[in-house]
């Protein structure tokens, strides 16, 4: 089917089956056919034959992050603008928060200074890996001007990296990777950065560190130190599995076996596509209700069935950075590509924070 371009002036509307939006930084919206990579036939039950791409909203410049909150708005960061922005039905796309991430006076001086990922506790506070702030901290309400907790800033006295994405055990413990993207030059040789791993961590107890205390190190545990740039980060359904993906130089995706205090062991290689030739690398990730794991990647959305096949790949036309489950069923998948929010309506239902 040959997309169908809709053209109105800034503010426009544009109807769609899981709600109304407007547009939020540019004057055009495309509405196209989903194009599959259809690898295979379990993919079927997951993503219609004649499911469509929506742009909802574009001309950013690295979008990030996405959370969609119940209360009916998605969330999702503007890393270089240094903002959090909120996508509501019938309205343009707002700044939520400035800054998110760098919460200096000068210049930056680098490419990415606001936060990255985002997700929900149980309480439905927000929680952000704040990048260039070097922090993990939490919204005590869903205010942008309310009372922050730093749940991690430092391991062993060192500064974090950059807390690029993360996710919450139902114990309350939150895991999170380290790479060094919110740095100046994002290079291990940054003459800011004071860790020589970019690891993953679990923070213990996170949920229940109460508002505005300090964060305790002492409870924060290095748990993978051999991935040079790890980036997503998932758990499956009944949380006996740990999804963590690296960007580069390997293309990987990785499972991990999560032990009854929650250590990892049994690192084990899902799929490489460090030789695909297509725009994009592993980054965000998310998983369904029944296991299946979603994954930014080469060319779009990499589906995987539990069992880690590779069942197809949902192609976006932008450089895809983090994706998300939402809307009223959970059946919608936000995805933050570039310059550019989409959306895709799934058979599927994913797993919310």
């Amino acid at each position: 089917m040959q997309a169908v371009k809709l053209t109105f002036s800034t503010g426009t509307l544009l109807l769609a089956a899981a709600g109304v939006f407007c547009m939020g930084a540019a004057s055009d919206q495309e509405v196209s056919a989903v194009k599959l990579e259809r690898l295979d036939p379990a993919i079927d039950s997951l993503i219609s034959a004649n499911a469509k791409l929506e742009r909802l909203v574009t001309g950013f410049k690295w979008t990030e992050g996405p959370v969609w909150i119940r209360s009916g708005y998605l969330l999702f960061a503007e890393i270089p603008s240094n903002t959090i922005r909120k996508l509501s039905p019938g309205k343009p796309a707002s700044i939520f928060l400035q800054p998110s991430g760098y919460t200096g006076t000068a210049d930056y001086g680098g490419p990415e200074p606001g936060s990255n990922g985002m997700t929900l506790d149980k309480k439905g506070r927000l929680t952000i890996a704040g990048h260039a702030r070097r922090t993990v901290w939490r919204l005590e309400t869903l205010d942008p001007k309310g009372q922050i907790t730093v749940l991690a800033d430092n391991y062993k006295g060192k500064k974090l990296n950059s807390p690029n994405d993360l996710v919450y055990k139902s114990d309350g413990s939150l895991y999170f990777t380290d790479p060094p993207y919110g740095l100046r030059t994002q290079k291990d040789q940054d003459k800011e950065k004071e860790s020589q791993v970019n690891g993953v961590y679990r923070l213990d107890g996170a949920f229940q560190q109460a508002a505005g205390a300090a964060p305790d190190a002492s409870k924060l545990r290095l748990l993978v130190t051999d991935l040079p740039r790890p980036n997503g980060i998932a758990f499956s359904p009944d949380e006996k599995t740990l999804y963590v993906n690296n960007s580069e130089p390997k293309k990987i995706w990785m499972r991990y076996a999560v032990a009854e205090d929650g250590s990892l062991k049994d690192g084990t290689l899902i799929d490489d596509a460090t030789s695909d030739p297509r725009v994009g690398a592993p980054d965000g990730m998310k998983v369904d209700v029944q296991g299946n794991l979603y994954s930014t990647g080469p060319g779009g959305i990499w589906i995987f069935s539990p069992a880690g096949k590779h069942l197809g790949t949902i192609e976006i036309p932008e450089k895809t950075g983090n994706l998300a489950w939402g809307g009223s069923d959970g059946k919608t998948l936000y995805i933050t590509a570039s310059s550019s929010v989409y959306r895709v309506k799934m058979k599927a239902k994913g797993l919310r924070p």
